[in-house]
């Protein structure tokens, strides 16, 4: 059996104009912006692999409909974000029509807490789940719900395993940790976008298929080192699309956040981040 990833759209999200790309005034500006985004993907990603399903990211819950389900009390919530989520859009919904049962999946890995990432985790009761420990606790309780984790919304189910980053080098990224007995599935350290922020690596024929969650909006401004606006600590994002770039440098790697409206195609074509920033008006390709 070979490795295959297939990018799961579950819903979509605007955001504003000053999340996507920081502006002066940073977490500030983000509130009071007038512009809005286009409609972005909400993907998550299912990693078929001989030792089991592996789904990174749960997506977005159909709930957020619901009044009340978002607290009214948080500004962010307010004036910040819409969803448009259908309730066949989730990805438990999403995996049957792929063939695959949500029950079956061994390993589901979140690259970070916040609602649209982790919305879909009621489909996922026997599976077992991995986060970093420090995200985790970061987003229990009241604390979390002020930094816009809805940690009320979880299944009361819910104890993930804390995932132990490994002072293992992987590229430019100290420290890794295995996900599969085969290592060709790591997580890697990506904090900026949250302090504790992760992404997760799959190697298939010598190409590196970088499944980055939040750490930017779209590769053009990974590329441009631009970071978002809502990143609590812009020096620490700063650092780590540093890292991915100069892991893109040294590899053919496939770079895939989780909003960027191009990452399904980028995908299927298998095109890679250019080593030179300079010449990314051609379109480079791996052929499979």
């Amino acid at each position: 059996m070979t490795i295959r990833i297939t990018p799961i759209r579950t819903g979509s999200v605007r955001i504003k104009t000053a999340q996507k790309q920081r502006k002066p005034g940073g977490t500030l500006r983000v509130l009071f912006d007038q512009k809005w985004t286009a409609w972005l993907p909400i993907l998550a990603w299912l990693i078929e692999h001989p030792e089991g399903p592996i789904v990174v990211d749960t997506g977005e819950t159909a709930r957020t409909v619901e009044s009340g389900y978002f607290p009214k009390w948080h500004p962010y919530y307010r004036w910040a974000v819409q969803m448009d989520v259908k309730p066949d859009e989730e990805i438990g919904p999403q995996l049957d029509k792929l063939g695959v049962q949500p029950d079956e999946v061994r390993t589901v890995v979140l690259t970070h807490l916040h609602t649209d990432h982790a919305g879909g985790l009621h489909h996922f009761p026997k599976s077992k789940i991995f986060v970093d420990g420090n995200e985790y606790h970061a987003a229990k309780g009241f604390a979390g719900k002020l930094q816009g984790y809805l940690p009320h919304r979880w299944p009361a189910w819910f104890d993930p395993i804390a995932i132990s980053l490994a002072p293992r080098a992987f590229g430019p990224f100290a420290r890794s940790f295995h996900l599969t007995k085969a290592g060709d599935v790591t997580v890697v350290p990506t904090p900026g976008h949250t302090p504790d922020h992760i992404s997760v690596i799959v190697r298939i024929d010598g190409v590196a298929f970088f499944l980055a969650g939040d750490t930017s909006y779209t590769e053009n401004l990974m590329v441009a080192q631009e970071t978002d606006g809502v990143s609590p600590s812009p020096g620490l994002a700063q650092i780590t699309l540093e890292k991915i770039l100069a892991f893109a440098r040294q590899r053919p790697l496939v770079y895939l956040p989780s909003h960027d409206p191009e990452s399904a195609n980028r995908l299927l074509s298998k095109q890679i981040v250019l080593e030179s920033s300079e010449l990314r008006g051609a379109a480079s390709k791996i052929e499979v």
